[in-house]
């Protein structure tokens, strides 16, 4: 699943004084309750596109134009919060002049120093409104077709220059934001952004100082990487890895729950970068993840395991050595349906019966370290799910597990055959 999008952080202006501050977003404030509340459709209308027409004439570095077009901006981006609002705003022409916005106005002459007002601040703006409009694929594609993606890749260059003020930060973070809102679940897009450029930049912001820049970098490659082969391996061939493994280990749980979905995502149909995370060490902070405070990341990291041990039987005894198996284990008996449902995935992997040519290999170690630990018993419990996905999962793991000889006196001790025989199952359960 590609990432939810994000909600916004207001960031303050350093340029005006705490009253002169407040008392401007008190009549932005009073000018949004009113209208999202109206009584005619057409007041909001006119309202739009007074912003929008704002936009269209303030494209300019004069202290003035800079400071409406900001204020303009976040009038519309407090309305594009509101889904009920977007068509209204795509429709009344908002997204050419916020596109406009996402670059830096020429200078006003040629002793231009190249200092703008309100720097950064008006394309961060630019950038998380159009982020929040990103709702539909037509209005991805319109906002793409308007050229956008260019302008967003450059914004995410934008701490080449030095800076690394909080503006810097915020504008960086929603170009990342809008680039995931605009490609999400959008083959078309994911491909324009590669061949604009922006898989190399968000690669590098992986190794930025800021982790919010970094939860942003992550979270976009995830969805660029999701069913898309070509990104895949342009994102692999940047080097990020190395720096994704890294982020595995992260203390933050923001952090490694991006990249354990990033490298999940290139993993997925694809033996060979599978091999390559493996060989950059992602194996054991994966595991790891298992025992994370983060059911999200536990979830994540159980779902990679599944992966990882899928036809590979050193892979699958590798997981089993480094500690895998309790957490799993333990999983299966949490609240959390989808946790239990991804633990009952890798434990079916673990001790799957692989068929090669014409003959089956029987995993028996595996099987036999899961009962050991006490895996019969909950997965027997979870045939009794009316989820039908949690039921196939654990139906599949007790296949593998009842190969095992040394498994069978555990099943008849406990119930098992009777479970098989009386439950009520919702899938038919195939062989591997």
């Amino acid at each position: 699943m590609e990432n939810q999008k994000r909600q916004e952080q207001p960031i303050s202006s350093a340029r005006k004084s705490p009253k002169r501050k407040q008392e401007e977003d008190y009549d932005v404030d009073s000018k949004i309750a009113s209208l999202s509340h109206h009584d005619s459709q057409e007041d909001f209308v006119r309202e739009v596109i007074a912003q929008a027409q704002i936009l269209r004439t303030t494209f300019t570095s004069l202290e003035a134009n800079r400071a409406s077009a900001k204020h303009a901006i976040h009038i519309l981006s407090e309305f594009a919060k509101n889904e009920e609002f977007v068509n209204t705003i795509v429709d009344c022409g908002a997204v050419p002049a916020l596109v406009t916005h996402l670059q830096a106005p020429p200078p006003l002459n040629d002793v231009d120093t190249g200092l703008r007002f309100y720097e950064h601040e008006v394309e961060k703006g630019s950038a998380f409104t159009l982020g929040l409009l990103a709702v539909k694929p037509e209005h991805q594609r319109l906002i793409v077709d308007a050229g956008a993606l260019p302008h967003l890749v450059n914004l995410l260059k934008r701490h080449k220059d030095g800076q690394n003020s909080r503006a810097v930060v915020g504008v960086m973070r929603r170009a990342a934001d809008a680039i995931t809102n605009l490609a999400h679940e959008n083959s078309c897009i994911k491909t324009r952004v590669r061949t604009e450029g922006g898989i190399p930049p968000l690669v590098e912001l992986l190794e930025y100082v800021d982790l919010k820049v970094q939860r942003a970098a992550a979270g976009t490659l995830r969805t660029l990487a999701f069913k898309n082969d070509e990104n895949k391996n342009q994102i692999v061939e940047c080097n990020a890895l190395p720096t994704l493994v890294l982020m595995l280990r992260s203390e933050d749980p923001t952090i490694h729950y991006e990249a354990v979905g990033v490298i999940g995502n290139l993993v997925h149909s694809s033996p060979s970068i599978k091999k390559e995370v493996l060989l950059a060490g992602a194996l054991q902070p994966v595991i790891g993840l298992l025992s994370s405070c983060c059911t999200e990341s536990q979830r994540e990291a159980a779902l990679l395991l599944g992966q990882f041990a899928v036809t590979d039987s050193d892979c699958k005894v590798h997981i089993v050595q480094r500690g895998a198996v309790p957490p799993l284990i333990e999983m299966l008996q949490s609240s959390d349906t989808q946790l239990k449902e991804m633990a009952a995935f890798a434990l079916g992997r673990l001790a799957q019966v692989l068929l090669f040519g014409h003959l089956f290999y029987s995993d028996n170690h595996n099987q036999a370290v899961i009962a050991h630990n006490g895996g019969i018993a909950p997965l027997l419990k979870l045939l009794d799910s009316k989820n039908g996905s949690l039921q196939n999962n654990a139906a599949f793991a007790l296949y593998g597990l009842a190969d095992n000889e040394d498994n069978v006196t555990e099943f008849v001790k406990i119930g098992g055959v009777q479970k098989l025989q009386d439950g009520e199952f919702i899938f038919q359960v195939q062989s591997p």
